[in-house]
Formats: structure tokens, C-alpha cells, sequence
């Protein structure tokens, strides 16, 4: 099958003090989109001097206008910021599917209106944000003051690049930071847009900045100096790279990190809600998404329907052209992860595996890097493929017998960032739930967000939460005030 997709050429350069740059040794590589493996354009690769110029650049912006910036006009700055991305909605979202290999769909439902929203809800929010105050007798009042923690280096990834940039870069910006970004290298076009959408919202020269590049690009900012801390979003393994380089600054961290996600259907379940929901969070967006529930566990009385009725429907998910209306998987990212993926599928066949779909690659295309939507049965508990995040479209389905047998499956991991429960007991959903060792817990749902909450996760899944006060109390410090009276 030959892939019909849209094709756009764009050079992605550096964004500093306001102004799209080129590196100064003009070294530059090709990005490739996923579903065809033709080059969508050059990317300036930035480095050292590049991430000089561009902290510099925000540092000295800290000390400008935004410094002293009325609240409510930062506040319309940020909701404009939501505005321009919806009203370029269409160009975004054919970039970020280009760049990903993701369906076009899902970039316009998911993607762009979630980035918009980002700036919206902190808009908002910023405007309600409060501290604390203590009066001690009659002796003094205890108030807090809060202020920007200064340049913030936002590291993010390639699975849901402008969505997760505006994730941090929206309360960043909120709290009254400057930041320089740092986008994944295989997925620059929208985050390189961001940039001139920022200025046209009003945004001063130097707030915000972004440099292109690799590992080394972001090892130059997680160790700056005059970085005063770091949000990153990724693998477990760059995240501890990132705390050694930060280590001799001692930064502020925000980590969100990989995920092995256990999704767990008790046999009094509503079975069509569970398998609807868990066919979507285990193959949208190729199944690379931190949340994915990779792990499924299934109580035994209910194991052989589920698995039948499960397997039926993942059947039926189209595999194709990102650009087609009808495809549900579209690409993987890129050349290398396609091979990281397929060679867990040639682990779990080692391993004793039975696929029950997938498998194998996509067949039928020329081009791209196309995997099967994959369910796997009949592996152990020590599994590499039940224990390691492969970040495709790839699932493991386990019975269980006993609460306690399941529970000690679940939480025999590293990781600790998600898990969805489901069953129709109030009493275990509220008892069960509490004992999983995981950030977030959906019941009878997933992927369901209140951007208030906290977001994050446990063990080698992260560091600190987001959202709403947790963001602030990241992007922020506090100072302590007191008055005697």
C-alpha cells in the first residue's frame, strides 16, 4: 500500500529573543516523515552557543516588561495564546500528524484543542491563585509572597509534542517565568509554529525561546547555570541523565516519566464499556502514550469472553494512511522505535508468547514504519514484555484469580504512573484503588482529566505533579513575610 499522505516542507530553526535563528556552525538534519520515510525539511541543530544565547535571552527578559507585567494582562496574553492555536487548527494539526505519523483525527480532536485548552485553563486559574497567611496572636502576621522561580528549561516528547509543550509552557508562563524549550528532534514543526504564535499573542522578546537538537542540546540546558529548573517529559533513563547534569546547580525537577500501566477488568465489570475503553487505551496514538494500559489483568471467570470480544474488536482497527478519515493506528514515530518495537515482539515469541492479533509488522506498504495492533497472551509475571514499557501498539493480557495474587502483580514493578480498575463495587473500587502504587487510578474510565489534579507519578515513573497548584507550586517560590506588630 502506497500512503497518499500530505507532504510539507518546513525549515525548523532556533526561536531566540523573538527571532527565528539559524545555528551559528549552520549544521542542520533531515526530518522524515514516519508514514512514508520522505524528508519534510531541515532542522538547525543547536548547541551550547545556541542554549547561551537563548537562557541569556530569557534572563534578561525576566527583567523587562513581563517582570511587571498586571496579572490580567498576562492572563490575556496566555488566552490569546489558546486562540491563535484554534485558529490555526488545520495547519497544526496536519504538522503534528506529518511529524508523528499519528491519524489526522486525532491530531484535531486530541492534540491541538487539548494544547489550546492548556492556555486556557491557566489563564484562568492564574487569576484565582492564592497564598497562605497566619496571624500569631498578637504578636505578627505570617504572609507568603510568590514569584517566579526565573528560566525554565521545558524538555518535552515526540508522542504529543504541542500538547505536552503547552502543558508546561502555559503554567510556566503563568507563574511568570521565561523559557527556553527544548522539543523532541523528531518532532519539531508545531513546536517550531509555537514560537510565532507566542510573539503574535503579545508575548515580550525573550520569554519565550526554544533551541532544536539531540541529547546533547538537552544535557547543554539541564546543567546551565543560569537555569534555575528543568520540566521534563520522556524515558526514565533520559530523566536520571537529566538529574546527574542538574545535580551541581541543584534545579527545581519535574519529571513525568515512563509508564507500565496495569489495566484490571473484575469479572463484574460492564464488559462492553471495559473493552470499548480498553481497545482506545491501548492502540490510539500507535499505543505511544505514557497512560496506555499495557498491562491488562482480566479475573478469570470472565478471561476467555473478554479476551474474544477484545480481540474481535482490535480486528477491526485500520491500520493506514494518517491522512485517510478511516484509519485508527497510524505510524510509529520513527525508523528506530519501529525497530525497538518489532524487536519486543521477537522477545515475547522467545518468551512463549501467543499473539492472538498483530505480531508483525503492517503488511502491504512500500513505505513507513506501520505496526500491527498486538495483544499477547501466555506470559509469566517475569516477562520482559509484561515488565518493560515497549510504548506501542502492544498489550499483554493476564487472568487472575485472588484481590491478593492481582495486587502484587500489579504494584511488581518500577514503575508507578497510571492504572484503570473496573468493576461495578463501589467498596473495592474505592479499597483496591487505594492500595495501587501508581500516580493516577481511573475507575470505570480512562484518560478522564481534570486539569486541577495531580498529575504525575510514583518509583521511576516520575518526579513531582502537575496541574492546577501543583504546577504553580513548581513554577513558583515562596517567600515568607513577616510583619510584628
Amino acid at each position: 500500500m502506497k500512503t497518499e499522505t500530505k507532504q510539507s516542507v518546513m525549515e525548523c530553526l532556533h526561536f531566540i529573543n523573538g527571532e527565528y535563528v539559524k545555528s551559528s556552525n549552520a549544521k542542520t538534519f533531515e526530518n522524515v516523515n514516519p508514514a512514508t520515510e520522505e524528508v519534510l525539511g531541515n532542522v538547525a541543530i543547536g548547541g551550547t552557543e545556541e542554549v547561551d544565547q537563548a537562557v541569556a535571552a530569557a534572563r534578561e527578559a525576566l527583567n523587562g516588561e513581563w517582570k511587571n507585567m498586571p496579572l490580567k494582562k498576562r492572563s490575556n496574553i496566555l488566552r490569546k495564546i489558546g486562540d491563535l492555536i484554534l485558529d490555526r487548527k488545520d495547519e497544526l494539526a496536519e504538522l503534528e500528524s506529518l511529524d508523528t505519523g499519528k491519524p489526522l483525527w486525532l491530531s484535531q480532536k486530541v492534540d491541538i484543542d487539548r494544547a489550546a485548552n492548556n492556555f486556557y485553563f491557566f489563564a484562568d486559574y492564574m487569576t484565582t491563585v492564592g497564598t497562605e497567611a497566619y496571624e500569631q496572636d498578637d504578636i505578627a502576621i505570617h504572609y507568603a509572597k510568590r514569584r517566579p522561580v526565573g528560566v525554565v528549561g521545558l524538555i518535552n516528547p515526540w508522542n504529543l509534542p504541542l500538547f505536552l509543550m503547552t502543558w508546561k509552557l502555559a503554567p510556566a508562563l503563568a507563574a511568570g517565568n521565561a523559557a527556553v524549550m527544548k522539543p523532541s528532534e523528531v518532532t519539531p514543526m508545531t513546536a517550531t509554529v509555537l514560537g510565532e504564535i507566542c510573539k503574535e499573542a503579545g508575548v515580550p522578546d525573550g520569554v519565550v525561546n526554544m533551541v532544536h537538537g539531540f541529547g546533547e542540546t538537552g544535557a547543554a540546558l539541564s546543567s546551565h547555570e543560569d537555569v534555575d529548573a528543568i520540566a521534563f517529559t520522556g524515558e526514565t533513563i533520559t530523566g536520571t541523565e537529566i538529574m546527574k547534569a542538574a545535580a551541581p546547580t541543584l534545579k527545581k525537577l519535574s519529571f513525568e516519566l515512563g509508564g507500565k500501566n496495569p489495566n484490571i477488568i473484575f469479572a463484574d465489570a460492564d464488559l462492553e464499556d471495559a473493552i470499548e475503553t480498553t481497545v482506545r487505551s491501548s492502540f490510539i496514538n500507535q499505543g505511544e502514550v505514557c497512560l496506555c494500559g499495557s498491562r491488562i489483568y482480566v479475573e478469570r471467570q470472565v478471561y476467555d469472553e473478554f479476551l474474544d470480544r477484545f480481540a474481535e474488536k482490535t480486528k477491526e482497527l485500520v491500520v493506514g494512511d494518517p491522512f485517510d478519515a478511516d484509519t485508527k493506528v497510524g505510524a510509529l514515530v520513527s525508523e528506530e522505535h519501529y525497530q525497538k518495537v518489532l524487536g519486543y515482539l521477537d522477545i515475547a515469541k522467545e518468551e512463549g508468547g501467543t499473539f492472538l492479533t498483530g505480531g508483525k509488522a503492517a503488511e502491504g506498504f512500500d513505505k513507513g514504519f506501520f505496526v500491527e495492533p498486538t495483544i499477547i497472551t501466555g506470559l509469566g509475571k517475569d516477562s520482559r514484555c509484561v515488565r518493560e514499557e515497549i510504548f506501542g501498539p502492544v498489550v499483554t493480557v493476564v487472568p487472575f484469580d485472588t484481590e491478593e495474587e492481582l495486587l502484587e502483580q500489579v504494584n511488581d514493578t518500577h514503575y508507578g504512573l497510571s492504572a484503570s480498575v473496573w468493576t461495578s463495587d463501589v467498596k473495592r473500587a474505592t479499597g483496591f484503588s487505594g492500595k495501587i502504587e501508581a500516580g493516577i487510578v481511573w475507575v470505570n474510565t480512562w484518560f478522564l482529566r481534570d486539569l486541577r489534579t495531580p498529575f504525575g507519578g510514583m518509583k521511576r515513573s516520575g518526579l513531582g505533579r502537575e496541574g492546577g497548584a501543583h504546577s504553580f507550586d513548581f513554577y513558583s517560590e515562596l517567600t515568607n513575610i513577616t510583619l510584628k506588630m
